[in-house]
């Protein structure tokens, strides 16, 4: 049985494995793994606005405690927001209920070590192997053994204390105006708060959640209402947040949108540029643009890919001591300030770049030239290994051949969906199209 995704456990609410039984187990197997045989134990549990999370919460609050470990409840909170106080409180590991991009109607748990970081593949195994492991009821406790919930109400004012304080004493952000698409997730105060309170005049949209209304229509996946926002009150930049605000996407004054890859470009070269760049390199995924890979290389920055997942650019700072990574959706890892991807920090360290040189964000983004990149899914049946395919590698290699070195072609299957993700990039877009529907067309007649 595999309940651990690449990020954590999810799916749609009340079907496995989100379903309140399922969820009960899964608290009992985390403390029963996660449990100190002396000492305070504690895990720390944060939320989106879901109308799920209620449930949700209840019933891993429960199982947790029927182990005998005690639960710290702060509600609504970024998943990087949890990274933080599960280091900040000394717990002994922090969950965050979240599906971050998807519906409402889906929901899920993602764990953190105490040091901040996802749980070791060894330790969500053997979390895995006791949700369906009945033996796990004779070391239920009773009496006095069992565990408590408290609840923290000073949290998002910590967090937000937290974030201010990751940039220069005295600095403010005086003389910018920000558009913020909340995505009515867990940054709908977050983000508004700490611009405002460092002088940005803010304009929030979609922070006014429901519990049904998260990442419906905005958010990081619908750019085009925040650049409408953007010209409409004629402001310096847009943020737009996914559900649980891991991610920070951008707008620059003109309207045009501004991935991860450029602000990883924007960053790199301010922090060599300070000496503050660990190892002159940037972790990225195989995803990332190609331009980008330009950009660095002529500023003596060595960019290091990775497969597609936070997780993956994670572990691969960790091993090499990097301190910058990140993903094109937005996914920006400051290792300085937090252990995990964290939107509100990112959009903060964007404004104040902004203000520290002076320069609009069209200017600062407009310096990493991306080449083109088109990105083609095409559902299958069952996603086979494609290296098993002699017609699909065939065409692949003709479209190396195409590319000629000007380009890359990747193609992969997708770690969540029946689907094939073809994604070809290069300097002339009618060339990087037609390459990318031969393939496609290719590995629809051999798998759809």
């Amino acid at each position: 049985m595999r309940l651990f995704g690449t990020d954590g456990i999810r799916g749609e609410v009340n079907k496995y494995p989100m379903t309140p039984e399922c969820v009960l187990r899964i608290g009992m197997a985390a403390a029963r793994v996660l449990k100190k045989q002396q000492g305070r134990n504690m895990i720390l549990i944060g939320k989106d606005t879901r109308l799920s999370g209620y449930m949700i919460e209840s019933a891993l609050t429960s199982g947790i405690c029927s182990m005998g470990m005690n639960v710290t409840l702060v509600g609504p909170m970024p998943t990087p927001g949890v990274a933080f106080l599960t280091r900040a409180l000394r717990v002994d590991a922090g969950i965050v209920i979240s599906a971050s991009h998807n519906p409402f109607k889906d929901n899920g748990i993602k764990f953190f070590s105490g040091a901040g970081f996802k749980l070791p593949d060894e330790l969500e195994r053997e979390i895995e192997r006791l949700v369906i492991d009945d033996s796990i009821l004779r070391h239920r406790p009773s009496g006095d053994a069992i565990g408590k919930a408290f609840r923290l109400d000073d949290a998002t004012g910590r967090y937000i204390e937290y974030i201010k304080s990751t940039i220069p004493k005295g600095m403010t952000l005086e003389g910018l105006k920000a558009v913020v698409d909340c995505s009515n997730g867990a940054a709908y105060k977050v983000t508004p708060w700490v611009l405002r309170e460092l002088g940005a005049e803010v304009i929030a949209v979609n922070d006014r959640p429901d519990g049904v209304n998260i990442n419906k229509d905005c958010g990081s996946l619908f750019m085009e209402g925040l650049a409408a926002e953007v010209k409409k009150h004629r402001a310096d930049i847009g943020v737009a947040h996914d559900g649980d605000a891991d991610r920070a996407l951008f707008v620059d004054e003109k309207g045009k949108f501004v991935d991860g890859d450029r602000i990883l470009g924007m960053w790199a070269a301010e922090m060599k540029a300070e000496e503050r760049l660990k190892g002159d390199t940037v972790v990225a995924t195989v995803m990332s643009n190609l331009g980008l890979e330009h950009h660095l290389q002529r500023r003596g920055i060595t960019l290091l890919r990775t497969k597609v997942g936070d997780r993956f650019v994670t572990e691969k700072m960790l091993e090499g001591g990097y301190n910058l990574g990140g993903e094109q959706s937005g996914h920006i890892i400051f290792f300085d300030y937090n252990t995990t991807g964290d939107g509100p920090i990112t959009a903060l360290h964007v404004l104040s770049l902004m203000k520290k040189r002076g320069l609009p964000l069209s200017r600062l983004a407009g310096a990493i030239k991306l080449y083109p990149q088109v990105l083609v899914n095409v559902r299958v049946k069952e996603k086979k290994d494609i290296r098993a395919v002699p017609e699909i590698q065939a065409a692949i290699r003709r479209a190396e051949q195409r590319l000629d070195g000007r380009g890359r072609i990747l193609v992969r299957p997708s770690g969540t969906e029946p689907k094939i993700r073809v994604m070809v990039e290069g300097k002339d877009m009618r060339t990087i199209k037609r390459l990318a529907g031969s393939v496609a067309e290719v590995i629809r007649k051999m798998m759809a």
